[in-house]
């Protein structure tokens, strides 16, 4: 008899506990709220470093691609500077050029060297006189002049990234121009070439007299 009467106590609290209202659950924006209160406190965070996410290779502008800075230059182009020996231009360069000086004219004449994935001098060339390089020639719509011109943009183009451009009748190209660009405080000139229907079809960088050359070398 006793017994039963401890158990009856017993059995009273399992049946309350079993009809006990079940917790109540946040709304789903305090739970967003939590949430955003631990990942502020560094919760969610991961404990090693993570490294910042990177744009795939070819993505972005050519500024860019080029550690910010475009490589063609009003002193030179890349590691390569403007009053540069043969020797030197090829020893920067860091790769095979093809060209020199004929065999008339020797080294201190007008010659170009070329990138071997260049197929002539319009395309791209390093022109050199008394075996100093003083201008190069870039026909490339994916190369930056200095300033931001390109071949494929039109004079106006070219006019509103450079106010103090000074434009000439072209000597060949019925209706084209030359588009000549001083350097700012320096000696060297950007020069454009633009066809018929105002285009750019190619452009140059160096040092008087040789960047006014209108034949290059020959």
């Amino acid at each position: 008899m006793n017994s039963r009467i401890y158990l009856l106590p017993c059995l009273l609290l399992s049946l309350a506990a079993c009809q006990r209202p079940p917790e109540p659950v946040a709304p789903a924006q305090d739970q967003a709220a939590t949430h955003a209160d631990a990942v502020a406190a560094g919760a969610d965070q991961p404990r090693d470093d993570v490294p910042p996410a990177t744009a795939p290779p070819g993505t972005l502008p050519p500024r860019l691609q080029q550690g910010g800075q475009a490589l063609a230059r009003f002193d030179g182009y890349g590691d390569l500077k403007l009053g540069m020996t043969a020797d030197e231009v090829r020893q920067h360069w860091g790769g095979e050029l093809d060209g020199g000086p004929d065999a008339d004219s020797g080294p201190d004449g007008c010659y170009y060297l070329l990138p071997k994935w260049a197929d002539n001098a319009r395309e791209f060339g390093f022109m050199f006189e008394h075996d100093k390089l003083v201008r190069y020639d870039s026909g490339n719509p994916k190369e930056l002049a200095p300033g931001g011109g390109r071949v494929g943009m039109t004079a106006e183009e070219i006019s509103r990234l450079y106010p103090d451009a000074q434009a000439q009748p072209h000597k060949y190209v019925e209706g084209g121009q030359y588009l000549r660009v001083s350097q700012p405080g320096g000696a060297a000139a950007l020069l454009f070439e633009t066809d018929e229907t105002g285009k750019v079809t190619r452009w140059r960088v160096g040092v008087p007299p040789a960047v006014d050359y209108v034949e290059g070398c020959s």
